[in-house]
């Protein structure tokens, strides 16, 4: 009898909880991101899932298998980087600059993480018969370069260096010669304009969670305070209500049946073959009867849905302690129907949410003051909307998105 066992391809899946233990941000941002073993790609690399806007991490899994823990741990922290400082929603570089706009990039995350990288002493596994490195400032043929730049400053020192390279070699020189970024980035500003706006704002809700959880437990691992200082001033920005809205219901958007092909991914073919859906969002619009929500929310409110009306239907039902059945209806763009109070009771939002859970809808909003309870889970994805009075102080404590309208 054989002796022989076949060696089971490395999956990450399995080991980032144990790799980011030390990490508690990093450890929250990784349960919020899909990691897909493909051999399409060499290493690893982020990017956004152009039918779904889902951040994912793809990997090779005998790259990865072939690190050590430390390598392992510091690969996914550089992918999280790439997401923190919005290099995955971002352009695509210009013609002839894919290659300094790549080593910029790792440049301003590596000197983050240089500890957990492969470098000089510490190599990685060959890639094209080279043994791996990143590109850290003040090493290698970056030691002039200073740590802790931004992106666009690594980028502009670089084409210094190209210019300057190139005027002492009669413009034949190339400073970096076979060095290049260590991991993938060809997915980077792959996703249209729709996509890309829901990935922003799915992106800036992921960071916001992981930086609470983070916060909330003391503990950020190895991020420096002044990352720290970034990273919460990045998501205590001004949210746009009308850009979290349409997030909101275009994320809502289901699959219709009648599918068509689209012509195939050539870059990861074998991760998501290419098809076309087209979508459609059945949207509940519940209305708090109690007179917190005032015309002014209300205009403001109907009049974005207006620009949504397009790919989704909207449903208005109006609740106090029970659902007016009577006088919910249907939204239909461009119509001037006055939103009257058709109840005067208190609030209960048991009542619209068992109705939407019973009627299938793909997304649930509730227009109210949040003076009431928590309601019953929702089957659907569910908003509140509110003025900035009442999202400041909510009655009850939530998970879910409360957002303020500016009327």
């Amino acid at each position: 009898m054989s002796d022989d066992k076949t060696t089971k391809p490395f999956d990450l899946n399995m080991h980032t909880a144990r790799l980011l233990m030390r990490e508690p941000f990093f450890a929250a941002l990784s349960r919020r991101i899909d990691k897909i073993a493909s051999t399409a790609i060499p290493t690893a690399g982020v990017r956004v899932n152009p039918d779904s806007a889902q951040f994912e991490m793809l990997y090779n899994p005998e790259f990865m298998g072939s690190l050590s823990d430390k390598q392992k741990q510091g690969i996914l922290m550089h992918e999280f980087y790439h997401l923190i400082f919005e290099h995955v929603t971002g352009r695509k570089p210009a013609d002839g600059l894919k290659k300094i706009d790549n080593i910029a990039m790792d440049l301003s995350i590596n000197c983050h993480i240089s500890d957990y990288l492969p470098s000089d002493s510490t190599p990685g596994p060959d890639i094209n018969g080279e043994p791996m490195k990143a590109c850290i400032p003040g090493e290698g043929m970056f030691k002039d370069l200073p740590s802790f730049k931004t992106y666009e400053w690594y980028l502009q020192a670089l084409k210094d260096m190209v210019e300057n390279e190139s005027k002492d070699s009669d413009g034949n020189g190339d400073p970096f010669g076979g060095m290049d970024s260590m991991d993938d980035h060809d997915g980077f500003g792959d996703a249209d304009g729709t996509t890309q706006e829901i990935a922003k704002e799915r992106l800036k809700d992921t960071i916001k969670k992981a930086a609470e959880e983070a916060e909330k437990s003391r503990n950020w691992g190895t991020v420096s305070q002044s990352m720290r200082g970034e990273i919460l001033e990045r998501i205590q920005t001004k949210i746009d209500w009308r850009k979290v809205l349409r997030y909101f219901v275009k994320t809502s958007q289901r699959a219709d049946k009648r599918s068509t092909p689209r012509r195939i991914n050539k870059r990861y073919p074998r991760v998501h073959p290419g098809k076309r859906v087209r979508r459609q969002a059945k949207i509940a619009v519940s209305i708090d009867q109690s007179g917190s929500v005032d015309d002014g929310m209300l205009a403001a409110f109907f009049s974005e849905l207006n620009k949504l009306a397009e790919i989704a239907e909207f449903t208005v039902i109006p609740f106090d302690t029970d659902v007016a059945e009577s006088k919910i209806y249907v939204w239909k763009k461009g119509q001037n129907k006055k939103t009257e109070r058709v109840l005067t009771g208190g609030t209960c939002f048991d009542a619209p949410t068992k109705y939407v859970n019973e009627h299938g809808f793909d997304g649930h909003i509730i227009l109210t003051d949040l003076m009431a309870p928590k309601p019953v889970p929702s089957k659907c994805q569910r908003m509140w909307m509110t003025t900035a009075r009442y999202a400041a102080r909510p009655y009850f404590q939530t998970n879910e998105r409360i957002i303020a309208i500016d009327s």
